[in-house]
């Protein structure tokens, strides 16, 4: 049963009167599916405007969307990544729910999710996926799920127990400080690891996740967007840890040109000469890349402070949710 969320109901206390909620669907050929995805947000969050981006299907997405009550806009470009990035550019609201159009996301569970956002005064809360149908979370997807999460808490912070879920509800200061760079499903990604660079307040709330109707059809190729989530992890990496990620390369060189020089090491501890002379140039040359990279990563790391500093300076800039 679907349970309706009023914001009047909402303590005026904790939030302002009357906040305005935009639920934001990205779809590329969600026919099958999206008219009863706006429908159920329309009757859980009756206040809100569902907001449907089209990006260039092929099929009747966009008429039936807009058939079932949804603001029907496009974005050219391809990619899921593209379509976040225009959505959060061009509406305006006091609080975002983002979500895919094709049903396997709880609808039901956003009244406690934006409810949770503002009397916590959250900048993003994220629905963990509980599947109820063995159908509904592949295998292969939720082992990636688990990697890949494990791979972001050992980077950036282990405060997530589901990075590539699709389901968030964002405040207005999360969105409009947000730089999005990725261009497909490795959004997600970034979307979290935003949050661990700022250490915003955030939570996340258990909701069911079901199978896709009949006639649709799942967009996600597990090994090559698998490849472009993992890419991205390791470009954030880069360009947030540039200190450990350029010392892990000094350290794999430094290695190497040790490895490299060990028997002319030998050969000059018992004979006092050094024949293998390329050899020797070789290792030396690798030992210099080594240290190079170590200070490409201490300068580097500097100058990430500063985008840093600067990042979280605009985020502040916007008054927290309820505030």
């Amino acid at each position: 049963m679907q349970s309706s969320f009023n914001l009047a109901d909402m303590a005026p206390a904790t939030t302002p009167a009357q906040p305005t909620i935009a639920v934001i669907l990205p779809c590329y050929n969600e026919e099958a599916a999206i008219a009863q995805v706006v429908r159920d947000f329309r009757n859980t969050l009756p206040n809100a405007t569902v907001y449907v981006y089209d990006n260039n299907s092929r099929d009747q997405t966009r008429r039936v969307a807009a058939e079932a009550g949804a603001v029907v806009r496009s974005e050219p470009l391809q990619g899921k990544g593209n379509v976040v990035r225009r959505m959060f550019a061009d509406i305006e609201a006091d609080a975002y729910v983002l979500c895919d159009g094709d049903v396997t996301y709880d609808v039901a569970s956003a009244p406690a999710m934006i409810a949770r956002l503002f009397n916590e005064r959250l900048d993003m809360v994220v629905g963990c996926r509980i599947d109820t149908q063995t159908a509904a979370y592949r295998a292969g997807h939720r082992f990636g799920n688990a990697l890949f999460t494990g791979f972001v808490a050992r980077l950036f912070g282990d405060r997530f127990s589901d990075i590539l879920s699709g389901y968030r509800v964002f405040s207005r200061r999360y969105v409009k400080s947000f730089p999005s760079l990725s261009q497909g499903f490795e959004i997600e990604t970034e979307l979290t690891v935003h949050a661990l660079e700022l250490r915003m307040p955030i939570a996340e709330v258990d909701t069911p996740y079901g199978a896709r109707p009949e006639g649709s059809q799942s967009k996600l190729s597990t090994f090559r967007d698998g490849y472009k989530i993992m890419m991205m992890i390791l470009k954030l990496f880069k360009n947030e840890r540039p200190l450990q990620f350029f010392a892990l390369i000094g350290a794999a060189l430094a290695l190497l040109s040790l490895l490299i020089a060990l028997p002319v090491i030998e050969t000059y501890l018992a004979t006092g000469l050094v024949p293998r002379l390329p050899t020797a140039v070789l290792a030396s040359s690798v030992m210099l890349l080594a240290f190079l990279s170590l200070t490409c990563g201490l300068v580097l790391d500097t100058v990430t402070h500063g985008r840093r500093e600067i990042k979280r300076l605009a985020y502040l800039t916007i008054p927290a949710p309820g505030a």
